[in-house]
């Protein structure tokens, strides 16, 4: 299969084929005259890379998790710690996010919206950044 093809079941783009290959996630056969000559297990691990970086792993996670798959040996508690991990990572990031949605609709609420000047969510942005410079003032001395 040309990268046409495999682009087009694998449902990724060619520049991103083309970049896994670079960092090497995958390995096609190279042609006489230099085209990638895909496999259908080059198509299997395009697939897996997709699915995985959909579920937001990381490349250095969806390369282990591609190595643990790859081997027969492996245990399934390796696979298990990597997606652990990364759940905890979710996690912590759906915590920030709820905070910032309570901030915002705050803020949001706090303004009044109308023709006068005076606006809490520029108030607000503009502590944070005096806040972040008085830090750094202090930090400096």
């Amino acid at each position: 299969m040309n990268i046409g093809d495999v682009a087009r079941l694998s449902g990724l783009p060619a520049k991103t084929i083309r970049y896994y290959e670079d960092i090497g996630l995958v390995t096609p056969l190279r042609s006489t005259n230099g085209y990638r000559s895909f496999r259908q297990s080059d198509l299997h691990k395009l697939a897996f890379l997709s699915r995985a970086r959909s579920l937001g792993f990381t490349i250095d996670d969806c390369r282990n998790l591609l190595e643990l798959y790859e081997d027969n040996s492996r245990a399934s508690a390796d696979v298990k710690k990597i997606a652990r991990e990364h759940l905890d990572q979710v996690d912590a990031k759906i915590k920030e996010l709820i905070e910032m949605k309570k901030t915002l609709t705050h803020l949001v609420h706090e303004c009044a919206g109308d023709n006068r000047p005076d606006c809490p969510i520029l108030d607000d942005l503009s502590t944070a950044i005096a806040g972040e410079a008085t830090v750094a003032k202090a930090a400096n001395s």
